[in-house]
C-alpha cells in the first residue's frame, strides 16, 4: 500500500520517522492507521512512539480534514475585537471545538495566531475567503453560504 512511499527510504532507520509522517500525510492529508502500523514495521520503531510523534508535532493530523477549513484568528487584533466570542459561536453552530471536524466532513475548525488581516479584524478564514469586520450574528450565513455550495456541488455531480 505504503510501498512507494518506503522505497526512498532504508529500513530500520529511526531518523525516517518524521520524513515518513510527513509524506504520508502529503498524500492522505491526515495519518490513517493503517499508514502509522506501517511506519511502525518499517522503521522498527514501537507504534505507540510513532504515536507520540504524530501527536507531539501540530503539524500532524489523526483524522481527515473537512471540506471547509474554517481558521479563526486570535491575533491582538482580533482578540481585542472579541474574536473568542466568534470561536465559540462556531463551535456551538457546528457542534466542534476547535481542531475537530463535524462529522458530516462539511467543516474543519482551526483557531489561528495570525491571519495577516488585522485592519478587518475580527476575521476568520473560510478556505481561501476572508469574512472581515465579523459578528456572532453573522455567523450562520456565513456557514450556509458553504454549506449550500457542497449541496449545489453534490446535486450537479448525481446528475
Amino acid at each position: 500500500m505504503h510501498s512507494k512511499i518506503f522505497e526512498s527510504y532504508q529500513s530500520n532507520d529511526r531518523s525516517s520517522l518524521i520524513p515518513l509522517l510527513q509524506d504520508v500525510q502529503n498524500i492522505y492529508g491526515y495519518l490513517p492507521e493503517n499508514a502509522l502500523r506501517d511506519i511502525s514495521d518499517f522503521v522498527k520503531v514501537p507504534l505507540s512512539r510513532v504515536y507520540g510523534v504524530a501527536t507531539f508535532y501540530n503539524q500532524f493530523r489523526l483524522t481527515p480534514l473537512g471540506k471547509n477549513i474554517i481558521r479563526v484568528c486570535r491575533g491582538t487584533a482580533c482578540h481585542v475585537k472579541n474574536s473568542a466570542n466568534i470561536l465559540f459561536a462556531l463551535e456551538t453552530e457546528l457542534g466542534i471545538t476547535a481542531g475537530q471536524t463535524t462529522r458530516d466532513k462539511n467543516f474543519t475548525l482551526e483557531v489561528v495566531n495570525c491571519i495577516g488581516a488585522c485592519s478587518i479584524a475580527p476575521v476568520i478564514l473560510v478556505n481561501d475567503d476572508y469574512h472581515g469586520r465579523i459578528t456572532v450574528k453573522d455567523i450562520p450565513k456565513i456557514l450556509k453560504k458553504y454549506q449550500t455550495v457542497n449541496k449545489t456541488e453534490t446535486a450537479e455531480a448525481t446528475k
